[in-house]
């Protein structure tokens, strides 16, 4: 029986406004797309990115468009020779991934052998705010292992400082999301450090990040828009310690494992990563988990409700339920 396809839009209220160093969003807008034989049904999310080009419509148009060649398909490794790495991609190869599990009576875990985790700790994010507002919101996860501070270049060392003080035994992660120039990193490096950042993600643009060549950050330098796939490791190790595995970036999970797989074998420092989205976004993701270095994984907690059956989550400690809304 061909198989049939599904393509809509959701879009999620986020609990508060979310900012980084590009601007502020207030929901969560997402593409699901859903495959079914027509006995089962699997399915993906996805959330497309303006700083990649992409929009919902575009991503929409793109899953569209591929739609008559996948009726039949039965490797979805074929994806990649429809579709480039991005979040449309993404969609359907994590629904495929789900439709496989089903169908097979096997976990996407086994499918791929890969080790089932029970639980991780994901990083909690703060946005980009005042110092006050900062230092407040560090306060309310008093206690969590690990932080994920958003930042402009305003402030740097006095927003980290404050958020420190306020949760002095949490390690920290700086995101400054391609915002400060290479001069503006080697002046804080040492001050964040001293404040117990052990990670700095993307602190210059993707595409000025040859600056980071010969350069010995104190803290290790993790490459989030600066690595979507397996193929320009080799120039990223020469300026990066770890990077940020995201499927919207590398197209799904199939990439996401060779991904992972190949940066291990290069001793990058691994961090599993996320748009924010819903739990079925974070769902395929969190297999990487058991072997990362860091997680990254708590778009649904900035979702005002997210879906049911998604994940739970106690300070930072991120678990499934019995009855998983993804993958068996």
């Amino acid at each position: 029986m061909a198989l049939t396809f599904t393509v809509n839009r959701e879009t999620f209220p986020l609990a508060q406004v979310f900012r980084i160093s590009r601007g502020a969003k207030t929901a969560a807008e997402v593409i699901i797309v859903t495959v079914s034989d027509g006995t089962h049904t699997g399915w993906g999310e996805s959330v497309p990115y303006a700083r990649y080009g992409e929009s919902l419509e575009s991503v929409t148009a793109q899953i569209e468009a591929v739609i008559p060649s996948l009726a039949n398909l039965t490797d979805h490794n074929k994806l990649p020779d429809l579709l480039p790495a991005g979040s449309a991609r993404n969609a359907l190869d994590c629904a495929f991934w789900d439709l496989t599990a089903k169908v097979s009576g096997s976990p996407v875990s086994s499918l791929l052998a890969l080790p089932v985790s029970q639980h991780c700790f994901t990083a909690q994010t703060i946005s980009v705010d005042t110092i006050d507002n900062m230092r407040a919101s560090a306060a309310k996860l008093q206690g969590a292992p690990l932080i994920k501070v958003k930042l402009d270049p305003d402030s740097v060392v006095e927003k980290v400082r404050a958020i420190h003080q306020a949760s002095p035994q949490s390690q920290l992660i700086v995101d400054a999301n391609e915002g400060w120039t290479v001069d503006a990193l080697k002046a804080v490096a040492n001050d964040l450090k001293a404040c117990n950042v052990v990670l700095i993600e993307q602190p210059v643009p993707a595409n000025e990040d040859a600056a980071l060549e010969g350069y010995h950050c104190p803290v290790p330098l993790c490459a989030d828009e600066s690595c979507h796939t397996s193929d320009n490791l080799e120039t990223l190790r020469k300026r990066y310690q770890a990077i940020n595995i995201k499927l919207d970036k590398t197209g799904g999970l199939t990439e996401a494992v060779a991904l992972y797989k190949r940066a291990k074998a290069m001793d990058f420092s691994i961090m599993v990563g996320c748009m924010v989205g819903t739990s079925l976004a974070m769902a395929p993701a969190y297999l990487l988990c058991d072997g990362a270095d860091f997680v990254d994984l708590d778009g649904p907690l900035l979702i005002a409700n997210d879906r049911p059956n998604g994940f739970v989550f106690e300070n930072g400690n991120m678990t499934c339920p019995k009855n998983f809304l993804w993958g068996l």
